[in-house]
Order: C-alpha cells, then sequence, then structure tokens
C-alpha cells in the first residue's frame, strides 16, 4: 500500500441530540482515534471535530473534510462509528459514492470492520441505514410522547420563563420569583403606555431574567406576550391543547396585550415638553381645538391653539381652572352618613348574590361537558378517516378554545360573585373622599379624580363645560343630610329619598346601564 493510501483525516462529532448523550465525548473520541492511528501506523493529516446533528444534511465542517478527500489531500477517515460520519441518506451515500470512486480507500472504526470490498460497503450502507433508522424511530417516538402529554395538559419541553419544571408531576408550575415579574410584564403592556423597549428596561430593572440567568431579550418579551401558555393553553404543532397547569394571567388580560400589540404598529418616543398638569386635557367650546398651555411672568395660562382659524375664546389661568374643576369635584361628593348607608345596601345585596352564581356556574359547566363530547366524537371520526387531518386540527383547536373561553367564564363567576360589587364600593368611596380631594394642593390627583368623573371637558367664556358621567351624574340628586323623620334612627334621607327603594339592581358603576336602588336611593 503506497504512503499515500495510509494518509487519514480524524473526524469526530457529537451533538446535545438526544440519540447522541450517551456517545463518549469529543475529548474521548479523538484520544480512542488517536491511539488507534498510532497503532495501525497511520498519517493523520488533520482532524475534524464538529458539534452538530448529522439527522440533516448540512454539516459545514463534514462537508470541508470531503472536499478535501476529494482533492486528493488524504484518502481515509477515522471516526468512532459510521452513525458519526452519517445518520441520513444523503451523507451516507456520499460516502460510499466516495469508495465506490476510489477516493476514499479505507474507513476505520474502534468498534466496526470495514474494507473497501462489496461486502464491506455492503455492511457499511446496513450500518448508515441502522442509523438513520434509529434517528426516525427515535423521533417518532419523542414525537409520540409529546403529543400524549399534551393531550393529558403537560407541556412537553422545558418550561418557559415564570415556570419551573417538576420532575416528580412531569409537569410545570410557577416560578415564585418570575411569574409575578411575567404578571407585571402583561399588566404594563396592556396600559398602553409601553413599548417592547420601554418595557423590557422597567421590567427587567425589576429582576426579571431568562432561565440561564441572562437578561431578556426584546424578542423574549415579545414573545412572551404572545405565548398562549401563561393564560392556560398549550399550543404545540398547530394545535392547541387546554393545560392543567396554574395560569399567570387571564384570558381577559392576555386578549387586550394582543390588541394594544396590533394598535402599536410605530414606535412611541417620549416627548421633551413641559410637565404641565392639565397639558392634553381641555378643548375649546367654540371650535374644538386643544388647549394648550405656556408660562407668562410666573403664572401658567390656557389658551386655544386656534389651529383650525380665527377663534374669540381667551385665556384662563391655571389657578383659575382648579378652582372650577374642585368645585365640580365638590358636586360629586356625598357625606359619610349617605355613603355608608349605601355601601350597606350592596353588601346586603352582595350576600343574596350566591345562588344566581351558582345556577351560572352549573350552566357552564354543563356546557364545558358537552364540548368535551364533541372532542371525543372528532378524535373518533379523524380516526376512523371521516376528516382530514386539515379539518381536524381546525375544528378540534375552535372547540379548545370555545372550552377555554367558558373556563375563564367560571373564574370570572368565583371572583365576579362578590368582586362585581366592589366597583360599586370603590365608587360610593371616591364620592366620600371627593370633598376631601377637593380642598387638596396636589394636582396631579385633582387631575386624576377629575378625569374619572367626565371626559372631553371642554372651556367656554373663562368657564368649565362639563358634565359628569355615569353614575357620578346621579349624585347630586341625593341629599347629603339623614333624616330622622324619614327613616329615624334607620338612616333615611331628607328630600323625600326613600331609605328602602323597591328595586336594587347593582352593575358597573362605569357602564352607560348604571342602576343602583332605582338611581342610588331612587326619590
Amino acid at each position: 500500500m503506497t504512503t499515500s493510501s495510509r494518509k487519514f483525516f480524524i473526524y469526530t462529532r457529537k451533538s446535545t441530540d438526544t440519540e447522541d448523550r450517551q456517545v463518549r465525548s469529543l475529548a474521548d473520541q479523538l484520544a480512542e482515534l488517536r491511539e488507534l492511528a498510532r497503532k495501525e501506523q497511520l498519517e493523520v493529516v488533520d482532524v475534524f471535530i464538529e458539534k452538530q446533528t448529522a439527522k440533516i444534511p448540512g454539516r459545514p465542517i463534514f462537508a470541508e473534510m470531503l472536499e478535501r478527500i476529494e482533492a486528493g489531500e488524504a484518502s481515509g477517515i477515522l471516526a468512532w462509528h459510521p452513525d458519526r460520519l452519517a445518520r441520513n441518506s444523503v451523507d451516507g451515500g456520499k460516502v460510499i459514492y466516495l469508495v465506490d470512486t476510489g477516493k476514499i480507500t479505507d474507513l476505520k472504526f474502534p468498534t466496526f470492520w470495514f474494507d473497501a470490498t462489496p461486502q464491506g460497503k455492503f455492511m457499511l450502507s446496513i450500518s448508515f441505514g441502522q442509523s438513520k433508522y434509529y434517528v426516525d424511530n427515535l423521533s417518532e417516538n419523542i414525537k409520540r410522547s409529546y403529543r400524549q402529554k399534551l393531550k393529558n395538559g403537560l407541556w412537553p419541553q422545558r418550561a418557559p420563563v415564570g415556570y419551573l419544571n417538576d420532575k416528580k408531576t412531569k409537569s410545570i408550575v410557577i416560578d415564585p420569583e418570575k411569574a409575578p415579574l411575567i404578571k407585571k410584564t402583561f399588566e404594563a403592556y396592556a396600559t398602553g403606555n409601553y413599548t417592547i423597549s420601554s418595557l423590557r428596561k422597567t421590567v427587567g430593572d425589576l429582576g426579571l431574567k431568562g432561565n440561564k440567568g441572562k437578561e431578556l431579550a426584546m424578542s423574549n418579551y415579545e414573545h412572551i406576550l404572545k405565548n398562549n401558555i401563561y393564560h392556560g393553553l398549550l399550543y404545540f404543532g398547530g394545535e392547541i391543547y387546554e393545560g392543567k397547569h396554574e395560569p399567570i394571567v387571564s384570558r381577559k388580560l392576555f386578549d387586550t396585550c394582543q390588541e394594544v400589540m396590533k394598535r402599536k404598529s410605530k414606535p412611541q418616543h417620549e416627548g421633551r415638553l413641559k410637565p404641565y398638569v392639565y397639558r392634553g386635557l381641555f378643548r375649546c367650546a367654540e371650535c374644538g381645538c386643544c388647549l394648550t398651555i405656556e408660562t407668562q411672568k410666573g403664572h401658567n395660562y390656557l389658551r386655544c391653539t386656534k389651529r383650525k382659524g380665527p377663534c374669540n375664546q381667551k385665556y384662563v389661568r391655571e389657578e383659575t381652572m382648579t378652582e372650577m374643576i374642585k368645585e365640580e369635584i365638590r358636586n360629586v361628593s356625598l357625606s359619610d352618613e349617605v355613603a355608608d348607608w349605601l355601601i350597606a345596601k350592596v353588601e346586603k345585596e352582595k350576600t343574596e348574590d350566591t345562588d344566581y352564581s351558582k345556577d351560572q356556574i352549573d350552566k357552564v359547566k354543563i356546557e364545558a361537558l358537552v364540548i368535551d363530547a364533541k372532542l371525543e366524537k372528532l378524535m373518533t371520526a379523524y380516526l376512523e378517516n371521516a376528516l382530514t387531518l386539515e379539518e381536524y386540527q381546525t375544528t378540534k383547536n375552535r372547540l379548545v378554545t370555545e372550552k377555554q373561553v367558558l373556563k375563564e367564564k367560571l373564574e370570572a363567576f368565583g371572583r365576579n360573585s362578590t368582586n362585581r360589587f366592589e366597583p360599586v364600593i370603590n365608587f360610593l368611596n371616591d364620592c366620600k373622599q371627593a370633598a376631601i380631594l377637593a380642598e387638596s394642593s396636589d394636582a396631579t390627583k385633582i387631575r386624576s379624580f377629575f378625569q374619572k368623573v367626565g371626559s372631553n371637558p371642554l372651556v367656554r367664556d373663562r368657564a368649565l363645560v362639563f358634565s359628569p358621567r355615569l353614575p357620578f351624574a346621579f349624585v347630586p340628586e341625593i341629599s347629603q343630610k339623614p333624616s330622622n323623620e324619614a327613616g329615624g334612627a334607620k338612616g333615611g334621607f331628607e328630600g323625600g329619598i326613600s331609605p328602602r327603594p323597591p328595586q336594587v339592581r347593582c352593575v358597573s358603576p362605569f357602564s352607560d346601564d348604571f342602576e343602583f336602588s332605582a338611581k342610588l336611593c331612587a326619590q
């Protein structure tokens, strides 16, 4: 045998794929192959080390080695096993072709025999085929395992940020450190006041890191906001599954974030405007333009921008506007006696609402059972080839989504059986605090409460044109003094307001359909 025929390349490979986990390390492979080269008195021209799977063609280092073999730099390869060279039909065929054409005259392995004879090439092709079969079969087994876990509501891969893998239950559980920060991420973005960039900085400063302790990139935050797993659904392989893990956010909050993401087509940049407390709050009642604010001789003045043409409205001093706002706030204030009596009525109705909520919960549970039955029938139809895979996945995704909505309703009933009364109680407490706030000097709090009371305030002839929204519009109709004649010690009211209204129906105080005690104790 000539000297050139004894020239070999050493090729070692190891990937992080499941089928390679039991393969010797790169250092061990290299040591064994160098020892084999010494025993066989082989000349090692170069060493190739690759860290990539061989399941698919396209390994750059492997391709470089074959090119150099075709160029005549070496005529043999030293490798740990044939499966190190190829686990796919393209690469395996390429090696056998080079053996057929004489470019490769020898292959040596510590654990496999080969010679360039028809029998040797046949055995080599069988080894390559076994390697490919092993990969294909293993991949199918993994996919089958994944499908079974997903059907059981379990996430089959590494837990996303905010969750941890529980080795005992093979499921994901809440990460007590990161889950609250994930929830804050959704809550902050849902306000519409954050871009992905500013959200990353804000939440990152709070301490949210990736699973390896690294800072999350902007793409990571975008993925988090789009990931259905955080509200209880598992999306995998084009299908939606119902997860058994504990959601971090509600479906409503998740959907709100999706709407905000669609609405934000361009990044929002913070301006460098002066921090005037009433900036952007008022419009001119004559022409509809916004009122701008400017400072003259130590005082702030509100005036019409007159961008639509001539306007006769004059400026208003900021102090004057503040006093007019305070007066409007006083108009929606309630005395402690009146507010406390109304709060007691709401609390009473809350206790009487249990039976209604129970009936609704039972109804939703029945609807969920109907969907479960439909999913069973759908699976049967698919297994009997009555449906195509696309028809099955489309219908299944729709049914699972409908069931998730019902699940959200059940959770909402659990919360709203008491929480639906909280907005009314909060509204009454706001009315109690209105009088105190009207005497405050904190302009920021005054503006915030004023915006809660009404919207789109106008200015005409240096006067505030303003109508409070429901339910604050009802407040001036209620007497502010208890009357012993109307209700005695039980707390009736002056002005002919009945201490026991004929009908009480509590809904959100910020709804157009607001009706509380027939207009907050009907006259």
